[in-house]
This record gives structure tokens, C-alpha cells and sequence, in this order.
């Protein structure tokens, strides 16, 4: 077959288009679409009515379908013209089997008009019992039915093969088909019109995300540019938009599932660096590590400045290009990579493993930057949910003035400044999933009253709509506020509290954690793409007395500027730590008690008497030191020199 390739994708081979083999399982299918047919009341020996649409009723058809009608035409020409003389031919149907446009020999169109293989015609099953098409959109796979495999004798003089036309959410939006007379039966025609399917999907999905981010991807280069290459579309700022066919099928997870990624995530790589590599004179094909472990290579498609800036030359192929340090992070995907050592988040994983599953509403407690939307991702991952969307909200983010359109929708015109076609609010994208609502303790008082209501009726009113839609969704909810606090001054509603906190879970601050040598290792695996980078011990005990405000967020900020400081160094000093930290240091929050150990180390290794213009530097930056009372900031100011430069001069200090 054309798309044979094996499902393990040892060498990441392109996703085949589901499709039934012909001798069993196809045979499988046609006896059930014929059991539909009975069930639909019709009967095998009826003359069929092919009334077509009226001109009006087609042309508003065709409008309706302008983007597939407009993508599909020249790949209709173009397998038309591999056909060409063969009683053949070639139809596009809308997503109900509605023949949009047809194309065919002259010597078989009168037996066509004959059975109405026009413009307007319905040939779903409902209509016209098993055929190729509505066979194609009721099974969603490629159909095969020749001759007497038709339920409709009228039919049976036709072979036919369809293939259906999805959209990048898998939803079938139209089916191309070649029609013809069974006697002219070829069996290379279902590959050429599963490959123009194929094609043609590719085209819409190119339409649709032409200012996005867009990846193409194989763990074959020779593929890239081919059919069988993976194409997955991202936001600016590396959110997963979308993927075709054969992404979907590389990536190995369903489009509902990719809905909580990032590129990051799934390809291993941040989106500035990708930005970074597409700014070089000659960029090469990316070496990327996909989620699974399974190494690709890409070449992407992106905004850069004003225009979009299109990747490698066929020449640069062949020079596949490493990404740069803040490579190929591991995906954190459940509570059990969370658990690295520490008691407390120990007992936090056992409290919400218990429940995973159970309906339970959880709610999780701390400071700013200290993992709760990790831990959420992570409790969603591994909850029987995973195949879900995963939809965070963060409640502090949204002006009072949006959060309530932005949670519940709203229909068209329900407010001036709505889209004209009104939007899916949060909760409903999270239906079949997990919702979580970040800094839940900020969301006004006049909008918990609402939410309170969608919790216990299970239904979502959209704003200026009076129907209400039934929601099925798992929620997890996050705040470092002190909620009873709240109730007490009357910010947030007590019912609300108690519908919300089924378990209330507390993560605990970095400063008070056990495992921060395993968490800075984990980190730095991360962002070095697995590179081999420690950190010094000097820096570790700097790391042990920091108050670390920013919790986790201001530890891998700070480990991911250190390992770009580093480049080929493999161990982290004091030297690679960004001016932020070094401004904490310099001010008395952690690292003061170590200077006056540098200078005592130092001066021992310093020879009595100076001979050169590095002694005299060292002298220097002694004497300042011990002026400013081991103040770096301030000894740093005195010389005019940058604190790094004091740190670098000081290389004892250990």
C-alpha cells in the first residue's frame, strides 16, 4: 500500500490513511453499510431519485465549500490527467456527500447524467445506500465499492473509490472520489486518490494556519517536503495549534490530548531558540527529540519582523543542525516525576492519587511559582481524563471585565465588541477534560455566584444565549491567597469555597523543600537539553540560603541563563549566575558570609610580594573588597567594573 508503513515508526514513518484491505476487512464493510441501507428503508432494486439542486441552491453550495472548493480544484486536474482516457471520472463532494464539482471523460459522462454523478446530486448513504462516497464519510476511511458491491442495482456498472477530506480536528469536511466503469477497474486508483486527499488536506491546513508557526517534520529528512511529511502549527508564543494527518500520527497523541502542549514540549525546544536559528545567514534542517524519544528533523515556517521567513534550500538539507543549549526538555508528564525526594510533595502525590478519577474537586495551595499548574498538568495526565483537553484559566490575568465572556462564551451579539459569530468560552473547550482555574482566589465576588452555579447545575449558559449546554469536567483550582481570610473581608463567597475544596492540597515553598540538589539537577537537565552541566558547591550552598521568592519560576530562570553563560563549561560558578542573583547576593541575602571565606582564601594564595599586572588587579579587588565589608555590589560600583568580573577574579572561592 502507499502509506504501508509500520505503526511502531522505527524510522518515523508517515501516518497512513486508516483504510480497509479489500479482501477481508473491506469485505467487512460493505456488508455493514449494506445493513445501514436496509436500515435506512431503501431497496436494492428502487429506481433512485437524482434530482440535483437547483442552480441557486449550488452556487450557494459551492460558496459554502469556497475554501475546499478553491484547494481542491487543481489537485482534481492534476489526477485527473493521470486518468485521463479511462472512463473515469473525478467528483468533490461536501462533508453530507453533496458532489460539489465533477470532471470527467466525455465518453462516460452520459452514463454518468445517467446516474447522476452531477454537480448538486446527494450520494450519501441515506440517500443513495453503499457507494464509495457516503461509505467514505459514514466509516471516515478511504471506500472501495465495485460493481455489484453497490446496494442500489442501478449502481452496479460503477467502481468507485473515495477518500474522505478532514481538517486538522480530524473532522471530515468533504470527499473526492473517481467513479467510472467497473470494466475500467484499475487497482493503483485508491492510492492516487488517497494521495490527492492527502494533498488536499495539506493545502487547507496550510490555508488555515498561514500566519502561525508551522513545523514540518520526519525522522527521515528525504521526507521533508514530500506527502509523508508531519506538519504541526503553533502561536507565536509556542501554544500547540494544530497538526495534519501524518503529524498527528508521528506525534502519537490525539488532537485533543495536543491541546496542552507547546512546542517545547513535543518537539524539545524553546521557540526563541528557533527564532535564534532561522535569524543565521544558512540555516539547516532542525535535529529535533520529539516527546516520545523518537528524533526528527524539521525545517519551520515563521513570522520573523514583518514578513514570514520560509526555511532551508533543498543544499542546506542535508546539514542537519543542532539546536542550541535550551534543548530537547523531557516532557513532565505525570506526579510521578514530580516526586523527587521530598516529604511534603511526597504526601501532596498520595493525597491527589487517591482521588484521580473520583469526581473530587481539588484544590491547591501556595506560593506564587512553586508548581501548581505542574501539578494540575500532571494530575490531569495521569488521570483517566488524559485524552482530554486540558484548559487553564488564570483568573488574575483577565480584566473584570472579560473574565465572565472569556468563562462562559458568549453568543453573537451579546455585547458590543463580541465576534460576530460569538466564542466557545473556557469552560465548554475544557468539556470531556480537566478545567483549572489558576489564582482562583482574585476572581471577582460578582462572577463566583456564576461559577458556582455551572458546579452544581452542570451546565453553561453562554452570555445572550438562553439554552444551557451540558458540561462534564474535571476541576482542579489554585490560589496563594488564604481563602478563609478572603471569606472573612467578604472577597469570596464561603458556598464557593466549600463546592471547591473536595481536597485541598498544599505545595510547599522552594525554601522549605528537602530535594533542591535533585530539582536543580532536573532542571538543568531540562534546559540543556540533557547536556551534562553541575553546579558548584559554592553556588549550592547559595542556593540552600536563598529565600528563593520566586519560588521554582525563579530558579529555572535563573539555571537556564546560567547554562547559557556556561556554554562549553560543564560546571555552573558564581561567575555564570545572572545580575539579579548576584544583586540578592551582594545585598546581604544569601551570599555575604561567603565573601569574607573568598577573601581569607584568596589572600593565603597570594605571594608577598607583587610582580605583575594580575597581582596588582587581585590586590585591588581585595582591598576594595575588604573596604566595602565583602559588599560586591558596592566594591563592584567602586571599581567600575560589573559584578560577574569580581566573581570571575576570585576563582578559590569555592
Amino acid at each position: 500500500m502507499l502509506y504501508g508503513y509500520s505503526a511502531s515508526r522505527p524510522e518515523g514513518a508517515g501516518a497512513p490513511m486508516p483504510v480497509a484491505n479489500w479482501n477481508g476487512e473491506m469485505g467487512a464493510v460493505i456488508e455493514t453499510s449494506h445493513r445501514r441501507s436496509e436500515a435506512y428503508g431503501l431497496c436494492p432494486g428502487a429506481r433512485p431519485d437524482y434530482d440535483p439542486l437547483a442552480h441557486q441552491d449550488l452556487s450557494l453550495l459551492v460558496e459554502q465549500n469556497r475554501m475546499l472548493h478553491a484547494h481542491a480544484l487543481p489537485t482534481m486536474e492534476t489526477l485527473y490527467q493521470q486518468i485521463v482516457n479511462t472512463h473515469n471520472m473525478v467528483l468533490l463532494t461536501d462533508a453530507q456527500g453533496v458532489i460539489v464539482h465533477s470532471i470527467g471523460d466525455a465518453d462516460f459522462l452520459e452514463k454518468a447524467h445517467r446516474v447522476a454523478l452531477t454537480p448538486g446530486v446527494a450520494w450519501s448513504e441515506e440517500r443513495r445506500g453503499t457507494n464509495a462516497i457516503g461509505t467514505a464519510i459514514a466509516e471516515k476511511a478511504p471506500a472501495l465499492v465495485h460493481a455489484d458491491q453497490h446496494f442500489l442495482a442501478a449502481n452496479h456498472f460503477l467502481t468507485c473509490s473515495a477518500a474522505p477530506i478532514t481538517d486538522h480536528q480530524g473532522r471530515v469536511v468533504g470527499v473526492l472520489d473517481v467513479s467510472g466503469d467497473q470494466r475500467s477497474f484499475h487497482k493503483h486508483t485508491m492510492a492516487l486518490v488517497r494521495m490527492s486527499a492527502l494533498m488536499i488536506e495539506n493545502q487547507l491546513f496550510a490555508a488555515t494556519f498561514e500566519h502561525a508557526i508551522t513545523l514540518h517534520f520526519h525522522a527521515r529528512p528525504e521526507f521533508i517536503g514530500t506527502l509523508m511529511e508531519g506538519i504541526a502549527s503553533f502561536s507565536p508564543g509556542g501554544r500547540f495549534l494544530a497538526a495534519n494527518r501524518n503529524g498527528l500520527f508521528q506525534l502519537g497523541l490525539s488532537y485533543p490530548a495536543l491541546q496542552s502542549h507547546t512546542f517545547s514540549s513535543l518537539f524539545g525546544l524553546p521557540v526563541s531558540a528557533l527564532f535564534d536559528h532561522y535569524r543565521t545567514a544558512a540555516p539547516g534542517l532542525l535535529d529535533l527529540s520529539m516527546h516520545n524519544g523518537v528524533r526528527v528533523r524539521g525545517r519551520a515556517q515563521l513570522q520573523l519582523g514583518s514578513g514570514l521567513h520560509a526555511l532551508t534550500s533543498p543544499q542546506e538539507a542535508a546539514a542537519p543542525v543542532s539546536p542550541p543549549a535550551a534543548a530537547r526538555p523531557r516532557r513532565l508528564s505525570g506526579l510521578r516525576y514530580l516526586d523527587t525526594g521530598d516529604p511534603q510533595l511526597a504526601q501532596v502525590i498520595a493525597k491527589v492519587s487517591k482521588v484521580l478519577g473520583r469526581d473530587i474537586p481539588i484544590l491547591i495551595m501556595g506560593e506564587t511559582g512553586t508548581g501548581k499548574e505542574l501539578l494540575a498538568q500532571a494530575i490531569h495526565n495521569d488521570s483517566p481524563r488524559a485524552q482530554g483537553p486540558f484548559v487553564a484559566v488564570n483568573c488574575a490575568s483577565i480584566p473584570e471585565t472579560l473574565i465572565e465572556s472569556e468563562l462562559f462564551g458568549y453568543e453573537e451579539g451579546a455585547f458590543t465588541g463580541a465576534r460576530k459569530k460569538g466564542a466557545t468560552g473556557k469552560i465548554l473547550q475544557a468539556n470531556g477534560g480537566t478545567l483549572f482555574l489558576d489564582e482562583i482566589g482574585d476572581m471577582p465576588v460578582s462572577l463566583q455566584a456564576h461559577l458556582l452555579r455551572v458546579l452544581q447545575e452542570r451546565t453553561v449558559t453562554p452570555l445572550g444565549s438562553g439554552k444551557s449546554v451540558p458540561i462534564n469536567v474535571e476541576l482542579i483550582c489554585a490560589t496563594n491567597h488564604n481563602l478563609r481570610e478572603r471569606i472573612a473581608r467578604g472577597l469570596f463567597r464561603e458556598d464557593l469555597y466549600y463546592r471547591l475544596n473536595g481536597l485541598v492540597v498544599k505545595l510547599p515553598p522552594l525554601r522549605e523543600r528537602t530535594d533542591l540538589e535533585t530539582v536543580v539537577r532536573k532542571i538543568l537537565a531540562t534546559e540543556s537539553g540533557g547536556g551534562h552541566y553541575t553546579v558548584s558547591e559554592q553556588v549550592l550552598r547559595l542556593f540552600r540560603q536563598h529565600k528563593w521568592p520566586g519560588n521554582f519560576r525563579q530558579l529555572t530562570n535563573l539555571l537556564r541563563t546560567a547554562v547559557i553563560m556556561a556554554g562549553e563549561e560543564s560546571e555552573i560558578g558564581l561567575c555564570h549566575m545572572p545580575d539579579d542573583f548576584l544583586d540578592d547576593i551582594g545585598n546581604g541575602d544569601a551570599g555575604d558570609g561567603e565573601l569574607p571565606a573568598a577573601l581569607a582564601a584568596v589572600t593565603a594564595h597570594m605571594p608577598a610580594g607583587i610582580t605583575n599586572l594580575e597581582q596588582m588587579e587581585m590586590s585591588a579587588i581585595l582591598r576594595s573588597l575588604e573596604a566595602n565589608g565583602g559588599n560586591v555590589s558596592a566594591t563592584a560600583r567602586a571599581l567600575g567594573v560589573s559584578r560577574n568580573t569580581i566573581y570571575r577574579k576570585l576563582p578559590q572561592a569555592k
